[in-house]
């Protein structure tokens, strides 16, 4: 409500009532719930917005609305309300101020929220649906936002009432076919009537497959395979050596190409001899070269797959190795006969015949090795063991008062000449001398 515009005296009337109720002088101003008003209480607060202002002064804007009292619904609306419901049947007939949708008296034909007929039923007068009840009730903020406002508990009775009419039915089906078939024993009667433990069985295997077991196992929800790196209970493969250097590991692909334990194998009583003795044992070597097979001859035009028809392809593999040896021995034969030379293919080893060898060894008194073949060290990418200028040492070798230099001549000045003992000598005397 927009008040009057005030006069000159007027306003300063206003001023100097306001200045006179805080001095204390004039009694203060009441609402009209017949509370007193502090005078001192700021005009922007005092002042209502336009949507809540009825022209009289009061806080009432300002305090929190109170909560309702009493029961929002009573007994005879079975304590909330009838939403969707509809009120008695369906007319007959198109009625004059009905939704031209739906033909309901109780809204207008944009609110109807039927689907879009063709023809309404203002036009057709057929399928008139019934008017809704129209209740009013007051809802709050979270009432109107509540998915399950208006539903009635009382519902969910005819749901299990529906699945125990099935349950029984399938009893009756189950009884039928165990009569018909006529079991002998106690358990084939029970399993065909449904009163065996197995569904308790199925739950079982359920709960069994979603327990977090070690190892690889299938996801029954998802259908994929879940596979553990490795099992908690399993040493890991840096911890069986800690020896510096030992068996390289790669912490990013936790893999551990090497023996750690050097001189052992898993016939010694270890689980773990490195993925080498893995790859290169067993069936794995064979399988590989299986699979070599299979790409060269897929390479030469034939139609061979390992993984799609495994059978043939060993079948195959195993007639070429065949023939292989075949062609090899007649190839070698014919040769031996025409040159000869046969004496020469059993002659022994030259590290035998010479009794010496470029690789140093070293055995122990039952025949394993103690050093001699050790793992080569990584190299960098720099040159490493360069000397240049006549230097017999490299840059960095010696260190002196904050400064790097060479260690054969202590020279502090990098790339320059080596000048051998006369530069250590010269060093010493600049030191007395200093």
């Amino acid at each position: 409500m927009q008040q009057s515009r005030l006069t000159k005296e007027e306003y300063r009337q206003a001023k100097d009532l306001d200045a006179a109720r805080k001095a204390g002088t004039a009694p203060a101003e009441i609402d009209d719930e017949g509370r007193e008003i502090n005078p001192h209480t700021p005009q922007f607060m005092l002042k209502a917005p336009w949507y809540v202002d009825n022209g009289k002064v009061s806080l009432k804007h300002q305090r929190a609305p109170e909560k309702r009292k009493g029961p929002k619904f009573t007994e005879e609306d079975n304590f909330w309300y009838a939403r969707g419901k509809r009120a008695g049947p369906a007319a007959t007939k198109y009625r004059k101020g009905a939704c031209e949708n739906c033909g309901a008296m109780t809204h207008k034909t944009k609110d109807c929220v039927e689907r879009p007929r063709k023809k309404g039923a203002k036009w057709t007068g057929e399928n008139i649906k019934a008017d809704e009840i129209i209740q009013e009730v007051d809802l709050d903020w979270d009432e109107k936002r509540d998915r399950w406002n208006g539903y009635d508990p009382k519902e969910h009775d005819k749901v299990i009432e529906e699945y125990n009419q099935v349950e029984e039915a399938r009893k009756k089906a189950k009884a039928s076919e165990l009569d018909k078939q006529g079991p002998t024993t106690t358990s084939e009667a029970k399993k065909i009537a449904g009163l065996s433990d197995d569904e308790d069985e199925q739950d079982d295997d359920k709960y069994a497959d979603a327990a977090d077991m070690p190892g690889q196992h299938v996801n029954q929800k998802t259908r994929t395979t879940i596979r553990n790196l490795r099992i908690r209970e399993d040493t890991a493969k840096y911890l069986l050596n800690l020896d510096t250097d030992s068996a390289f590991y790669d912490p990013k692909t936790r893999s551990m190409r090497e023996n750690p334990l050097e001189g052992q194998q898993n016939d010694d009583g270890i689980d773990f001899s490195g993925d080498n003795f893995v790859r290169y044992t067993g069936d794995a070597p064979q399988m590989a070269k299986v699979q070599m097979f299979a790409w060269q001859a897929s390479d030469r035009g034939n139609e061979v797959h390992l993984q799609a028809n495994p059978t043939q392809v060993a079948i195959l593999h195993k007639e070429y190795e065949s023939k292989k040896d075949q062609v090899r021995d007649t190839t070698q034969k014919s040769i031996l006969e025409k040159y000869g030379g046969e004496e020469y293919l059993e002659a022994p080893p030259k590290e035998l015949l010479l009794a010496q060898s470029e690789n140093y060894v070293e055995y122990s008194r039952t025949g394993r090795v103690i050093k001699g073949q050790e793992r080569a060290k990584a190299r960098s990418k720099y040159e490493e063991d360069v000397f240049i200028n006549n230097h017999t040492t490299v840059w960095g070798s010696y260190w002196s008062e904050g400064q790097w230099g060479y260690k054969c001549c202590r020279s502090y000045i990098k790339n320059s000449y080596c000048t051998g003992q006369a530069g250590i000598e010269a060093q010493k005397a600049s030191q007395l001398i200093k």
